[in-house]
């Protein structure tokens, strides 16, 4: 009986200890996060999908309407990929000028092979010099041109890979957009080109980076904010169409 007793002390040990390991492994494999905080130092890396319409603006007035704080800044030109950033130095400049807690990546929509493996490539060396300065990559996930709809499974995929690789935060803003169309077809979230934003698609954008910076949800923000940023100063968007916005965004992070 005793040893009976004994066997089962180890085994119930051995369980406990199997359970710790496999916790700490799978702790271990997940992605990076940004914990909660009241402010962030961020700084945004890409191309006019950045900046059209001042998307990290609309970030930062989110967080101050709930008493955060988002500190940020742009190395961003038209048309851009980063291995054009990492040729002209700007970005890498920023990124060891200053102390952030998130640098924020951007290209294209990568959805071709050759622009896959220039995403690949380029977060892998962005993020050594991100990690050096003591801050954590992202990779924020763009959308394809109207024209380009068919794009859309190999782009979330180029920057799902770009992400995991160098264990990143993901925004996925692009997958964002298929899901408030779900919601909503008629939502317009691109400009006149029908590539760039519209100023629904950077809020949808802008809900998307918010919650995961910040680690609060996207439901019941406000939908007319004023913005510290010349062009635009002011959103002011329809009720119903912002709801379909924010339970779009909060959906999507959820899956990703």
């Amino acid at each position: 009986m005793a040893n009976m007793e004994k066997r089962g002390a180890f085994r119930f040990v051995c369980c406990i200890l199997s359970l710790v390991l496999v916790s700490s492994a799978t702790m271990g494999s997940k992605p990076a996060q940004v914990q909660s905080k009241t402010e962030l130092r961020v700084l945004f890396v890409g191309n006019s999908l950045t900046y059209a319409n001042d998307m990290p603006a609309i970030v930062e007035a989110l967080a101050e309407l709930q008493k955060r704080r988002l500190v940020h800044k742009s190395v961003a030109f038209p048309n851009y990929s980063l291995q054009d950033h990492w040729e002209r130095g700007d970005a890498r400049r920023a990124i060891a000028a200053e102390h952030w807690d998130v640098v924020i990546l951007q290209q294209g929509p990568s959805a071709l092979e050759e622009s896959r493996q220039s995403l690949l490539e380029y977060t892998r060396r962005f993020a050594k010099e991100i990690r050096a300065a003591g801050a954590t990559p992202a990779l924020y996930m763009v959308w394809p041109s109207e024209a380009r709809m068919r794009d859309f499974d190999r782009l979330e995929e180029s920057y799902r890979l770009a992400a995991a690789e160098v264990r990143g935060i993901l925004l996925p803003a692009g997958a964002a957009w298929r899901e408030a169309w779900k919601r909503d077809p008629k939502l317009d979230l691109y400009a006149a080109d029908r590539f760039h934003p519209s100023l629904a698609g950077s809020y949808l954008a802008a809900l998307v980076t918010y919650q995961k910076l910040f680690g609060v949800t996207p439901i019941g923000l406000p939908t007319r904010l004023n913005l510290r940023s010349k062009t635009p100063t002011e959103i002011n968007l329809p009720k119903k169409d912002a709801r379909v916005l924010q339970l779009a965004a909060s959906e999507t992070n959820k899956r990703f």
